[in-house]
């Protein structure tokens, strides 16, 4: 069974590129129908941040932007020269949504919202009077002359002059994406660089740490260890978790780790107080256990870790916890400090693609007429945003390149 319209572009999955690119094409005068397979449109998009939606990064020097793309970054000027970052600022400030710039650049909705940049999105499709078919999975593309012909969704056929794919990656299948596109893709003939979760939690083993989740340990350092010899030393802040550590420090050294796996046992320590030695550590809670003589030392222990992490370091120190600070012995000192200095931490793998903020692979970039995001197989098909095998860390940069190759898409077909 046929479907009764005949469109100018079909864009095949709801997320933001897919959104994007139907609003331009819209606002450009295209008919334009857009099929997702959820019930509702954006749900990651919906969750990005935690919910606060890190919508760009505002680094204004195009060649330390580009730098975060790592080997993608050669083929991107061209597309970021059509719609880059002040672009976004400003499609959605003359939206009605302000965005601000926080700790490195990162930029956010004033609102903190993600469903407020969902919002924008939605109102874009209803301005171009985009059609919208949730519950919509496309089963098959029928190709004819390296051409889309009609694709088939159950028991009906859509048909347009052009298709816009942006079924989005594998991070967060239960948002959806599940990596239907790659296999659409490869059937295509496109090759298909395999996936792998880049930007994601580390799992660890030690119960501490999951006892702390929800804790965040401001301006720590952290140091990794392969087969005891360090390999890595990051500093920031770090947030426990009940499977083990995240936050942006984590997530994106979460690739070299992964190497570090492949190589042998991966250990870790956290130095909560990484501005200083063990000596200058030691005259520091010297003095204000000197503060606190008459203490127990469950009731000074809060006076120098970080917040929340009291009542768990003090079971690690193994330490009489009602012992008065007067009557610490100076090894007992010592190993306080010492352990301040050195929380342990045993690296058990990296989480999943449910835990994934960004996953890489895809379709190779050399694939792709990057001025237009059109196949190189495929003339009538425009390949956006996770289908494309771009590496990047997390900190708006993601959400960039759907926004940039999405609206690039959007106005090409």
């Amino acid at each position: 069974m046929k479907d009764g319209d005949q469109y100018d572009v079909i864009v095949i999955g709801g997320g933001a590129a897919g959104m994007m690119a139907a609003g331009r094409a819209a606002e450009n005068g295209k008919r334009v129908l857009l099929l997702e397979k959820n019930k509702n449109l954006g749900e990651k998009l919906k969750i990005t941040g935690a919910g606060h939606c890190n919508i760009t990064n505002a680094e204004e020097n195009i060649h330390l932007l580009l730098a975060k793309y790592g080997s993608a970054a050669k083929f991107l000027f061209s597309a970021f020269a059509q719609f880059g970052v002040a672009d976004t600022f400003e499609f959605f400030q003359k939206r009605g949504l302000p965005l601000v710039v926080k700790e490195n650049k990162r930029a956010f909705p004033k609102t903190e919202s993600a469903l407020d940049v969902f919002k924008v999105l939605e109102k874009y499709l209803k301005q171009g009077q985009v059609k919208i078919l949730a519950n919509s999975k496309v089963d098959k593309f029928v190709i004819k002359n390296s051409r889309i012909e009609k694709i088939i969704v159950g028991e009906k056929e859509f048909v347009a002059k052009n298709y816009i794919l942006a079924t989005g990656g594998k991070s967060h299948p239960e948002t959806g994406s599940t990596g239907d596109g790659f296999v659409w893709l490869k059937n295509l003939g496109h090759k298909i660089i395999k996936p792998t979760p880049t930007v994601v939690p580390l799992a660890v083993k030690d119960n501490w740490v999951k006892q702390l989740a929800g804790v965040t340990l401001p301006n720590i350092k952290i140091n990794f260890f392969v087969d005891s010899k360090k390999s890595l030393s990051l500093k920031g802040n770090v947030l426990l978790t009940h499977f083990g550590l995240s936050g942006p420090l984590i997530l994106n050294a979460a690739g070299r780790v992964a190497d570090f796996l492949q190589a042998g046992e991966v250990t870790a320590t956290i130095d909560t107080f990484p501005d200083f030695d063990l000596g200058g550590l030691d005259k520091h809670i010297t003095g204000i256990f000197d503060q606190n003589k008459n203490k127990t030392l469950k009731n000074a222990i809060k006076l120098i870790t970080p917040k929340g992490t009291g009542n768990v370091i003090l079971s690690l120190i193994k330490i009489d916890p009602e012992i008065k600070i007067n009557s610490l012995t100076k090894d007992q000192r010592k190993i306080i400090v010492n352990l301040l200095k050195a929380l342990p931490v045993e690296i058990t793998g990296l989480m999943g693609y449910n835990r994934a903020v960004i996953s890489d692979g895809g379709v190779p970039l050399t694939e792709i007429e990057i001025k237009t995001m059109r196949s190189k197989l495929c003339n009538n098909l425009y390949i956006i945003g996770d289908l494309l095998h771009i590496s990047r860390p997390s900190g708006g940069y993601s959400l960039q390149l759907c926004w940039t190759t999405g609206f690039i898409a959007g106005n090409s077909v």
